[in-house]
């Protein structure tokens, strides 16, 4: 059973920085691609970025805009999103799950089932 655990968020103001970290088990972590998922009050989610854990190379949402960075720890079967410049717009809960590439670049997970997720909070 594939268990992904979020944490990290939290209430920051407008510019601020937040670092999420994702501890996933019950897989083989670079057999996978694993990103980030976020889905604000009355919205889709949508996919934010997504990471080869293979080799790090990595792929962001348009509105991502060089404002996140993602990483991955195979050794510790972790992945992070470092989110700076953050906007009011970014507030929505975040979750991690196994990704893939849409035909159109965005970003799609296989995932059906959520957690939690972790809450990121933008005060304008």
């Amino acid at each position: 059973d594939v268990q992904l655990q979020a944490s990290g968020g939290g209430l920051v103001q407008a510019g601020g920085s937040l670092r999420l970290s994702c501890v996933a088990s019950g897989i083989t972590f670079d057999d996978y691609r694993m990103g980030w998922f976020r889905q604000a009050p009355g919205k889709e989610r949508e996919g934010v970025s997504c990471i080869e854990n293979s080799d790090g190379t990595a792929y962001y949402g348009d509105f991502v805009k060089g404002r996140f960075t993602i990483s991955s720890d195979s050794a510790k079967n972790m992945v992070y999103l470092q989110m700076n410049n953050l906007k009011a717009e970014d507030t929505a809960v975040y979750h991690c799950a196994d990704c893939h590439l849409n035909w159109d670049s965005s970003i799609l997970t296989l995932r059906t089932s959520w957690g939690q997720g972790t809450q990121v909070t933008v005060s304008s």
